[in-house]
């Protein structure tokens, strides 16, 4: 098996957005550590294009959408 980090960001990102639409019925995932090394990996390349993970709307946009944001 390979590391997360490994697979293809479009796979992490829609599976990110899958498990975190389903928060508000499973609480449970907010305390899984699977979901905060998901979350964490995906945040790094975030900010690698330069997105503001700080910032609601770049980061959904960037998990959505792809949007990078480096050189603007």
């Amino acid at each position: 098996m390979r590391p997360l980090a490994d697979y293809p960001i479009e796979d992490l990102k829609r599976v990110y957005r899958i498990l975190h639409s389903q928060l508000p019925e499973h609480m449970e995932l907010m305390d899984s550590e699977l979901m905060h090394d998901l979350q964490r990996i995906l945040q790094r390349r975030a900010r690698e294009d330069g997105v503001d993970v700080s910032l609601h709307a770049q980061w959904a946009a960037w998990l959505n959408d792809g949007v990078s944001l480096r050189g603007v």
